[in-house]
C-alpha cells in the first residue's frame, strides 16, 4: 500500500496571518510539519500543498517538496484533493500545517485503522473503512468547551457523530462502562483516506449538519459513509497553533524539551524508524 502525505498551507489565517511561515527554533513551522510527518512509518512521500510561493520557496530551501495549488479551495479537504487527483498512491493522509509538534505515531495510526477491524466478540466489522481519523480521552473540562471537537463511535471504531457540544448528554468519561453507553472523545484532526474516497469527497456539497456544526467530516456521515476512528494517546505537545499564544507555547517548548520533541531528534528517529 502506498502512503502519500500532503499537508496543507495557505499564508491567510484570520487569527495569526502567515503562520505557515512563522519561525520556530529556527525553521519556518511548515518545515517543522513536514519533518515530523517524514518520521512516520509507512510513509513514501510527504508534499506541502500551498496556493503562496513564499511558502512553496521556504519549503523548497529546506529540501522539501511543494507543490502550488488553486487559491480559491474553500477548504484544506479541497486542497489536497487537487493534489491527490495528479498521483496514483493507495492512501492519502491529511495533516495540518499547524502542528509543528506533531506525533508521527498519529500518522501510523490513521494508516493502520484503514484496515479491517473487529469488536471485542472477534466478528468481522462491516466494510472496510475508506476514512480514518484519530481520538482522544477528554481531559478535565474539555467536554464543555466548544473549540473542543468531541466524537463519539460505534463498537467497531466507527464514527457516530462530532459536535463542538458535550454528547451524548448527561454521560460523563467517568461512567464509561466498556462496551455500554458511547462516551465522547477528544477528536484530532487528522485524517487518513483511500484515494478514490477523497476526490469523491471533494466533489460533494456542504450539508446541513456540517454547516450547523462547522465540522467538514460530518459531510461524510450525512452522505451514509463511515469513519473508522482509531484511539491514540494524548500528546500534550502537539500544540495546533491558532493564535499568537500557541505559537509562543510551542517555541517554549522547542526550547525546553528538545531532546524529546526536537525536530528528527535522535529519539524519534529511534523510535520510527
Amino acid at each position: 500500500m502506498s502512503v502519500v502525505v500532503i499537508i496543507p498551507a495557505r499564508y491567510a489565517s484570520t487569527r495569526l496571518p502567515g503562520k505557515a511561515l512563522a519561525d520556530i527554533n529556527g525553521k519556518p513551522m511548515i518545515v517543522h510539519v513536514l519533518r515530523r510527518a517524514e518520521l512516520a512509518r509507512g510513509v513514501d512521500r510527504v508534499l506541502i500543498a500551498t496556493d503562496d510561493e513564499r511558502i512553496a520557496v521556504a519549503v523548497e530551501r529546506e529540501g522539501g517538496e511543494a507543490l502550488m495549488t488553486s487559491p480559491h479551495h474553500a477548504s484544506g479537504t479541497d486542497r489536497i484533493a487537487e493534489v491527490a487527483s495528479s498521483l496514483t498512491c493507495d492512501v492519502i493522509v491529511n495533516v495540518q500545517g499547524d502542528l509543528p509538534m506533531l506525533e508521527p505515531g498519529y500518522v501510523e495510526a490513521a494508516i493502520a485503522a484503514l484496515e479491517p477491524a473487529q469488536d471485542g466478540s472477534g466478528e468481522a466489522s462491516p466494510p472496510v473503512p475508506s476514512m480514518s481519523t484519530l481520538a482522544t480521552p477528554l481531559a478535565p473540562g474539555e467536554a464543555e468547551r466548544t473549540q473542543v471537537v468531541k466524537v463519539v463511535r460505534d463498537r467497531f471504531g466507527d464514527a457516530l457523530y462530532f459536535s463542538r457540544s458535550p454528547i451524548p448528554w448527561g454521560v460523563k468519561p467517568e461512567d464509561a462502562v466498556a462496551g455500554e453507553a458511547p462516551v465522547a472523545l477528544r477528536h484530532i484532526g487528522l485524517y487518513a483516506y483511500r484515494r478514490p474516497f477523497l476526490l469523491g469527497l471533494a466533489k460533494l456539497a456542504p450539508t446541513p449538519l456540517e454547516r450547523a456544526e462547522r465540522l467538514e467530516q460530518l459531510r461524510v456521515l450525512e452522505h451514509g459513509q463511515s469513519i473508522r476512528v482509531a484511539l491514540v494517546d494524548a500528546s500534550p505537545a502537539m500544540v495546533e497553533v491558532d493564535t499568537p499564544e500557541d505559537l509562543e507555547r510551542v517555541r517554549a517548548l522547542f526550547q525546553t524539551r528538545p531532546a524529546r520533541e526536537g525536530v528528527g531528534s535522535a529519539n524519534l528517529r529511534e523510535r520510527h524508524g
